[in-house]
């Protein structure tokens, strides 16, 4: 046992790289020009998906939410659970790159370019789901409180608007945070172009950087202050989505537990996500000597801890059904686990409570079809257990007589795969043409190898 829980030594970048070394093999990747042909495989899937995304967009602007399969009790479905799905997704990239930096956590180099472009990448495919759900999405721009000659104002009672300044906060410092950081990379890609179109495009990005001390002062006091104040936006935004729920005096949505439940969850399934695209890119790039398994090994640690913190959740979310008296809250609860949504509830329990402790054995956790395949359900249980709190809360609430099924339509399920390929679009365009790992936090590591000790 004692062998089983020993941590993995393996040093967070491989020996034999030099400063020289680092920068060819992660700029090679963009600037060689040549693409895997998995890379373009599922370029061709992401795009089909995204047209499909647009014509169900379109027919929805044209018919209304009449196409997808809310009813007067169950008002949100798929929508809101994609939303809430997609938020949680981009916590882990907040995480790795803002408060793994402030706690100087070395191993954070490798996975914090692309995490952070993932954050991004979710945002972007959550912010859908809100703004097509309104009734009439020309105008969403109601929601923001610009100068109005005729002195409408946003209701700011209202749980619709606190997820647009939630979640505009978030995706602002997260793409701030994510460029500010890519600055130097992009001068390096400047200067080692070959084109004279690549040369003017990586030139006008990188914003002037020559790489002087003043230069690297500044950039250093930028990225520890947005980095703070990503910090703060990890637990602030989920918190914001939580109280969507919580300030609703609904069965099983009325809870001071959500706050803390949602930001565990969210960072929980942000991770899965991680190492759902941090194992197909090593293996596609030929990365393993900078993702190493070193890296994987801790994600799924940190899988394993924010797991076990989702699992006490589902646990004092029952209890307390149970012991405070409310009979109305427990026969939702009840509902959830032999009631319409039943199977959901079980298969979120199976792949957010009993798939993470394979993580316990050292050996699963070097394990790479193992951590891969475990990473794919706890995502897939993650958006069961926003299913269930969403679909499941609404079509049982207190009258009987309101009691009412939700079944998605073709619709539904046609968004919601657009939106994972709009996901996967934007993530495989950015692996082509942006760097997908820190040049230079990498060559700050070889330069302080030797204070290291070697490793």
């Amino acid at each position: 046992m004692a062998d089983d829980a020993a941590p993995v030594r393996e040093p967070v970048l491989q020996p034999g790289h030099t400063l020289t070394s680092v920068t060819a093999r992660i700029s090679e990747v963009v600037l060689s020009g040549r693409t895997p042909r998995a890379w373009s495989a599922a370029l061709g899937v992401s795009l089909a998906l995204v047209a499909l995304l647009i014509v169900s967009i379109t027919l929805l602007l044209i018919r209304g939410i009449g196409i997808w399969g809310v009813n007067g009790t169950v008002m949100w479905g798929f929508a809101i659970t994609n939303f809430v799905w997609w938020i949680g997704i981009g916590h882990a990239g907040t995480l790795i790159s803002a408060i793994l930096l402030l706690l100087r956590q070395s191993w954070r180099t490798s996975i914090n370019r692309f995490a952070e472009a993932m954050t991004l990448f979710a945002v972007a495919s959550a912010a859908l789901f809100p703004l097509l759900h309104l009734g009439r999405p020309k105008f969403f721009y109601w929601l923001f409180p610009y100068p109005s000659v005729f002195g409408a104002w946003p209701q700011f009672r209202s749980p619709l608007v606190w997820d647009v300044f939630a979640v505009s906060t978030y995706g602002t410092v997260s793409f701030l945070f994510w460029y500010v950081g890519m600055i130097p990379d992009l001068a390096t890609f400047r200067d080692r172009a070959r084109g004279r179109f690549a040369k003017v495009f990586y030139g006008v990005l990188a914003m002037g950087w020559r790489g002087s001390a003043r230069h690297w002062k500044r950039h250093e006091v930028a990225y520890l202050i947005l980095s703070g104040l990503a910090t703060a936006l990890v637990v602030s935004v989920h918190t914001v989505v939580s109280l969507d729920f919580t300030a609703a005096i609904v069965p099983g949505w009325h809870s001071t537990l959500f706050p803390p439940y949602f930001v565990a969850g969210a960072i929980f399934s942000g991770f899965a996500m991680v190492l759902t695209l941090a194992i197909p890119l090593r293996a596609l790039y030929g990365l393993q000597d900078f993702i190493t398994m070193r890296h994987l090994d801790n994600m799924a640690r940190l899988l394993l801890a924010t797991g076990m913190i989702v699992a006490y959740g589902y646990m004092a979310e029952l209890f307390t059904a149970w012991y405070g008296g409310d009979p109305i809250e427990r026969s939702t609860h009840l509902d959830r686990l032999t009631g319409t949504y039943a199977p959901v509830f079980w298969l979120l329990l199976f792949c957010n409570v009993l798939v993470p402790q394979v993580f316990w054995s050292r050996r699963m956790r070097s394990s790479i079809p193992v951590l891969f395949g475990a990473s794919i359900l706890v995502n897939i249980g993650m958006w069961c257990e926003r299913f269930v709190i969403v679909v499941q809360s609404l079509s049982h609430e207190y009258l009987p007589s309101m009691w009412r099924t939700y079944s998605p339509t073709r619709w539904d399920v046609a968004t919601f795969a657009g939106s994972i390929g709009l996901f996967l679009a934007l993530f495989l365009l950015f692996l082509r043409f942006l760097p997908s790992i820190s040049m230079a936090e990498m060559r700050q590591l070889v330069a302080a190898r030797p204070e290291e000790g070697g490793s």
